[in-house]
Protein backbone atom coordinates (compact mmCIF):
# COMPACT_ATOMS: atom_id res chain seq x y z
CA UNK A 1 0.00 0.00 0.00
CA UNK A 2 2.82 2.41 0.80
CA UNK A 3 4.36 1.93 -2.64
CA UNK A 4 1.05 2.37 -4.46
CA UNK A 5 0.40 5.51 -2.40
CA UNK A 6 3.51 7.26 -3.70
CA UNK A 7 1.11 8.63 -6.32
CA UNK A 8 -1.37 10.99 -4.68
CA UNK A 9 -3.16 14.27 -5.17
CA UNK A 10 -1.18 17.27 -4.01
CA UNK A 11 -4.01 19.77 -3.51
CA UNK A 12 -4.20 22.38 -6.24
CA UNK A 13 -0.97 21.10 -7.79
CA UNK A 14 -2.64 18.01 -9.25
CA UNK A 15 -1.19 14.52 -9.06
CA UNK A 16 2.11 14.20 -7.22
CA UNK A 17 4.62 11.39 -7.69
CA UNK A 18 6.83 11.00 -4.63
CA UNK A 19 9.25 8.93 -6.73
CA UNK A 20 9.66 11.39 -9.61
CA UNK A 21 13.33 11.99 -8.75
CA UNK A 22 16.19 10.01 -7.24
CA UNK A 23 16.03 12.38 -4.28
CA UNK A 24 12.31 11.55 -3.88
CA UNK A 25 13.13 7.84 -3.88
CA UNK A 26 15.78 8.36 -1.18
CA UNK A 27 13.29 10.35 0.92
CA UNK A 28 10.59 7.67 0.51
CA UNK A 29 13.05 4.91 1.45
CA UNK A 30 13.96 6.83 4.61
CA UNK A 31 10.25 7.10 5.47
CA UNK A 32 9.90 3.35 4.98
CA UNK A 33 13.10 2.45 6.83
CA UNK A 34 11.34 0.78 9.76
CA UNK A 35 9.20 -1.54 7.63
CA UNK A 36 12.15 -2.27 5.32
CA UNK A 37 14.31 -3.12 8.33
CA UNK A 38 11.73 -5.79 9.20
CA UNK A 39 12.55 -7.26 5.77
CA UNK A 40 16.26 -7.25 6.68
CA UNK A 41 17.04 -4.20 4.53
CA UNK A 42 19.15 -1.43 6.02
CA UNK A 43 18.11 1.73 4.18
CA UNK A 44 20.97 3.73 5.68
CA UNK A 45 23.45 1.79 3.54
CA UNK A 46 21.39 2.12 0.37
CA UNK A 47 22.31 4.71 -2.26
CA UNK A 48 19.43 5.54 -4.57
CA UNK A 49 20.18 6.04 -8.26
CA UNK A 50 18.21 6.28 -11.49
CA UNK A 51 18.36 2.51 -12.09
CA UNK A 52 16.87 1.81 -8.67
CA UNK A 53 14.20 4.48 -9.22
CA UNK A 54 13.22 2.86 -12.54
CA UNK A 55 13.03 -0.59 -10.93
CA UNK A 56 10.86 0.63 -8.05
CA UNK A 57 8.57 2.53 -10.43
CA UNK A 58 8.27 -0.63 -12.55
CA UNK A 59 7.05 -2.57 -9.50
CA UNK A 60 4.68 0.27 -8.60
CA UNK A 61 3.19 0.30 -12.12
CA UNK A 62 2.61 -3.45 -11.90
CA UNK A 63 1.08 -3.15 -8.43
CA UNK A 64 -1.28 -0.33 -9.43
CA UNK A 65 -2.36 -2.26 -12.55
CA UNK A 66 -3.11 -5.31 -10.42
CA UNK A 67 -4.90 -3.14 -7.85
CA UNK A 68 -7.10 -1.92 -10.70
CA UNK A 69 -7.85 -5.56 -11.53
CA UNK A 70 -8.79 -6.25 -7.90
CA UNK A 71 -11.26 -3.35 -7.66
CA UNK A 72 -12.85 -4.15 -11.04
CA UNK A 73 -15.66 -3.82 -12.11
CA UNK A 74 -15.44 -0.58 -10.10
CA UNK A 75 -13.24 1.97 -11.86
CA UNK A 76 -9.52 2.09 -11.04
CA UNK A 77 -7.77 5.09 -9.56
CA UNK A 78 -8.05 8.01 -11.99
CA UNK A 79 -4.32 8.74 -11.56
CA UNK A 80 -3.28 6.06 -14.00
CA UNK A 81 -6.52 4.57 -15.35
CA UNK A 82 -5.62 5.83 -18.83
CA UNK A 83 -2.17 4.21 -18.86
CA UNK A 84 -2.43 0.97 -16.91
CA UNK A 85 -0.09 -1.86 -17.76
CA UNK A 86 -2.06 -4.87 -19.10
CA UNK A 87 -2.81 -7.27 -16.23
CA UNK A 88 -0.83 -10.20 -17.70
CA UNK A 89 2.19 -7.93 -18.25
CA UNK A 90 1.85 -6.55 -14.70
CA UNK A 91 1.69 -10.06 -13.28
CA UNK A 92 4.79 -11.16 -15.23
CA UNK A 93 6.69 -8.03 -14.17
CA UNK A 94 5.82 -8.44 -10.49
CA UNK A 95 6.74 -12.14 -10.46
CA UNK A 96 10.02 -11.46 -12.28
CA UNK A 97 10.95 -8.73 -9.80
CA UNK A 98 10.16 -11.00 -6.85
CA UNK A 99 12.24 -13.82 -8.37
CA UNK A 100 15.37 -11.70 -8.79
CA UNK A 101 16.42 -12.50 -5.23
CA UNK A 102 16.79 -16.17 -4.36
CA UNK A 103 15.73 -16.65 -0.74
CA UNK A 104 15.39 -19.62 1.56
CA UNK A 105 13.21 -19.78 4.67
CA UNK A 106 15.15 -20.13 7.90
CA UNK A 107 13.71 -20.99 11.29
CA UNK A 108 14.75 -18.72 14.16
CA UNK A 109 13.87 -20.10 17.60
CA UNK A 110 15.24 -18.31 20.65
CA UNK A 111 15.59 -20.24 23.91
CA UNK A 112 12.87 -18.07 25.43
CA UNK A 113 10.12 -17.44 22.94
CA UNK A 114 8.27 -18.67 19.95
CA UNK A 115 9.81 -19.79 16.68
CA UNK A 116 9.67 -17.45 13.72
CA UNK A 117 10.47 -17.86 10.04
CA UNK A 118 12.83 -15.50 8.24
CA UNK A 119 13.99 -15.37 4.68
CA UNK A 120 17.73 -15.76 4.15
CA UNK A 121 19.17 -14.24 1.02
CA UNK A 122 22.42 -14.91 -0.76
CA UNK A 123 21.98 -11.76 -2.86
CA UNK A 124 24.72 -9.17 -2.31
CA UNK A 125 23.20 -6.29 -4.31
CA UNK A 126 21.01 -4.22 -1.95
CA UNK A 127 19.07 -2.75 -4.90
CA UNK A 128 18.03 -6.20 -6.09
CA UNK A 129 17.10 -7.14 -2.53
CA UNK A 130 14.97 -4.01 -2.12
CA UNK A 131 13.06 -4.37 -5.38
CA UNK A 132 12.50 -8.08 -4.77
CA UNK A 133 11.24 -7.37 -1.23
CA UNK A 134 8.78 -4.77 -2.54
CA UNK A 135 7.54 -7.23 -5.15
CA UNK A 136 7.24 -10.07 -2.60
CA UNK A 137 5.23 -7.82 -0.30
CA UNK A 138 2.88 -7.05 -3.19
CA UNK A 139 2.58 -10.76 -4.01
CA UNK A 140 1.76 -11.49 -0.35
CA UNK A 141 -0.87 -8.74 -0.27
CA UNK A 142 -2.48 -9.65 -3.60
CA UNK A 143 -2.67 -13.33 -2.68
CA UNK A 144 -3.88 -12.70 0.87
CA UNK A 145 -7.25 -12.01 2.48
CA UNK A 146 -6.78 -8.21 2.71
CA UNK A 147 -7.03 -8.02 -1.08
CA UNK A 148 -10.83 -8.35 -0.73
CA UNK A 149 -10.94 -5.04 1.17
CA UNK A 150 -9.01 -3.05 -1.47
CA UNK A 151 -10.89 -0.11 -2.97
CA UNK A 152 -10.09 2.90 -5.15
CA UNK A 153 -11.07 6.21 -3.57
CA UNK A 154 -13.29 8.20 -5.92
CA UNK A 155 -13.57 11.41 -3.97
CA UNK A 156 -12.89 14.46 -6.14
CA UNK A 157 -9.15 14.78 -6.84
CA UNK A 158 -8.21 11.62 -4.91
CA UNK A 159 -6.18 8.93 -6.65
CA UNK A 160 -5.40 6.58 -3.75
CA UNK A 161 -6.22 2.95 -3.14
CA UNK A 162 -7.21 2.01 0.41
CA UNK A 163 -8.28 -0.91 2.57
CA UNK A 164 -11.94 -0.74 3.51
CA UNK A 165 -12.05 -1.05 7.30
CA UNK A 166 -15.83 -1.02 7.84
CA UNK A 167 -18.96 -1.79 5.82
CA UNK A 168 -19.99 1.74 4.84
CA UNK A 169 -16.53 3.15 4.11
CA UNK A 170 -16.39 4.71 0.64
CA UNK A 171 -13.29 6.92 0.87
CA UNK A 172 -9.68 6.56 1.94
CA UNK A 173 -9.91 9.22 4.67
CA UNK A 174 -12.49 11.56 6.21
CA UNK A 175 -11.31 14.58 4.22
CA UNK A 176 -12.07 12.71 0.99
CA UNK A 177 -15.56 11.92 2.30
CA UNK A 178 -16.08 15.61 3.07
CA UNK A 179 -14.94 16.62 -0.45
CA UNK A 180 -17.29 14.05 -2.00
CA UNK A 181 -20.26 15.26 0.05
CA UNK A 182 -19.52 18.91 -0.79
CA UNK A 183 -19.25 18.04 -4.49
CA UNK A 184 -22.58 16.16 -4.41
CA UNK A 185 -24.24 19.06 -2.60
CA UNK A 186 -22.84 21.51 -5.14
CA UNK A 187 -24.14 19.40 -8.03
CA UNK A 188 -27.61 19.14 -6.45
CA UNK A 189 -27.89 22.84 -5.69
CA UNK A 190 -26.46 23.84 -9.06
CA UNK A 191 -29.07 21.63 -10.76
CA UNK A 192 -31.94 23.21 -8.84
CA UNK A 193 -30.76 26.80 -9.22
CA UNK A 194 -30.14 26.49 -12.94
CA UNK A 195 -33.85 25.95 -13.49
CA UNK A 196 -35.57 25.68 -16.85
Amino acid sequence: MALASTIHHGGDDGIVDDLDTVRGVARWLQQQSESLAAEGLAVGNLVADEELRDAIIGVRKAVRALFARVVSPAPPSPADAHRLMPADEALAHLNAAAAREPVAPQLHWPAEGAPAARLLSAEADPHVRLVAALARDAVDFLSGPEREQLRACHAPRCVRYFLKSHGRQEWCKPSCGNRARVARHYERTRGTTAGP
